[in-house]
């Protein structure tokens, strides 16, 4: 079996007033969400999903079980919607891991915040950006280095929004023993190239990576809001505990959680 050593740090940014990024870790899990720009109550978005995702899910899942977490999850947006129809249009992007109740690690993703594995020293991306920047290259109408300078890089194709059909993808991963998964949303990626963010996330606790991490983006000057969670993998059984929460889920969610 095994279990996180996860920490995260986040900030606005010094371009924006509020931080539309939500994040939480603990044993068992760990996930970013970025609210989606242009849409109403983003930070709203995102801090209710990551919210609803966690209240009362302590139990390790299987990938069919972490797919109806999400999907009851992103109803929970919906009722937001329905009960406000000025919400009408939020959304978030979702990248998260879980402990699988066989030891696995659970990879569910959505929209174009980023997962990494830092495995044997070398950083390998795991997530596809669900992104309009992304079609194109896939499609070999522009070239890696140009997408991202894009100006329509922010333009997402998959988000959690409350509707019937938002579903994310999970992939099942192999655990070892000091892998080291780093989350993160765009601010960070859009602005510091990968051997950086390597370079920022190598060494150190979870919780000195994430600040570093973080610190190199608002050093390239990043204009977005930028969070970055550090998952270390080590071989004991994940815990009960009670996620701590970070951005936009710390500041707008202070209330008590039920993870029994």
């Amino acid at each position: 079996m095994i279990r996180l050593l996860a920490a995260g740090a986040s900030d606005v940014g010094p371009h924006r007033a509020v931080n539309q990024d939500a994040a939480f870790t603990a044993s068992w899990a760990a996930a970013v969400a970025d609210g989606v720009g242009g849409g109403p109550s983003g930070d709203l978005a995102s801090a209710a999903l990551l919210h609803r995702l966690v209240a009362g899910h302590a139990v390790l899942p299987d990938a069919g079980g972490l797919v109806e977490r999400l999907r009851l999850a992103n109803w929970d947006l919906r009722a937001h919607t329905e009960r406000d129809t000025s919400l009408r249009g939020m959304a978030t992007t979702f990248t998260g891991i879980f402990v699988g109740r066989d030891g696995e690690v659970l990879l569910a993703h959505s929209g174009d915040s980023r997962a990494y594995l830092l495995r044997g020293g070398v950083l390998r991306r795991q997530t596809r950006d669900d992104s309009y920047v992304q079609a194109l290259v896939d499609r070999g109408l522009l070239d890696a280095e140009a997408a991202q300078t894009h100006p329509q890089r922010n333009i997402i194709k998959s988000s959690f929004a409350g509707g019937e059909a938002d579903l994310p993808s999970v992939s099942v991963h192999e655990a070892l023993a000091g892998d080291r998964w780093i989350l993160c949303s765009d601010g960070l990626t859009d602005y510091v190239p990968e051997p950086v963010v390597q370079a920022a996330t190598a060494s150190g606790t979870p919780a000195q990576a994430a600040q570093a991490a973080v610190a190199v983006a608002l050093a390239a000057h990043t204009r977005d809001n930028v969070t970055v969670l550090v998952c270390d993998v080590v071989g004991a059984a994940p815990g009960r505990d009670r996620p701590v929460f970070y951005g936009a889920a710390a500041d707008r969610f202070n209330e008590e959680l039920d993870t029994a």
